[in-house]
């Protein structure tokens, strides 16, 4: 057990104060950051609540906030090669 104890002295010295200052502000910068993104995941979600309570399917909703990150041009694309399978698929 001394042994454990040692080494990881040894390997917390083995990063130098300059180094360790950096790996604790990244630490710590991603810490706030997950905070930050659990709070708008939170807000996301009541959002959704909200929408679904006024009788708006959530599910269709996030298709539209999905589809709306793409290009206009992809988009259309993409809707004409989806028509052009379905198309083959069904008839």
């Amino acid at each position: 057990m001394a042994d454990a104890a040692a080494t990881v002295t040894d390997e917390s010295d083995a990063i130098g104060g300059v180094a360790r200052d950096h790996l604790k502000a990244f630490v710590s910068r991603i810490e706030r950051l997950e905070e930050d993104k659990k709070a708008v995941m939170d807000d996301l979600k009541e959002v959704y609540a909200e929408a679904k309570s006024m009788g708006f399917d959530t599910k269709i909703l996030r298709q539209v906030i999905r589809l709306r990150k793409i290009d206009r041009n992809e988009r259309q694309e993409a809707e004409a090669l989806l028509e052009l399978y379905l198309g083959a698929v069904e008839g």
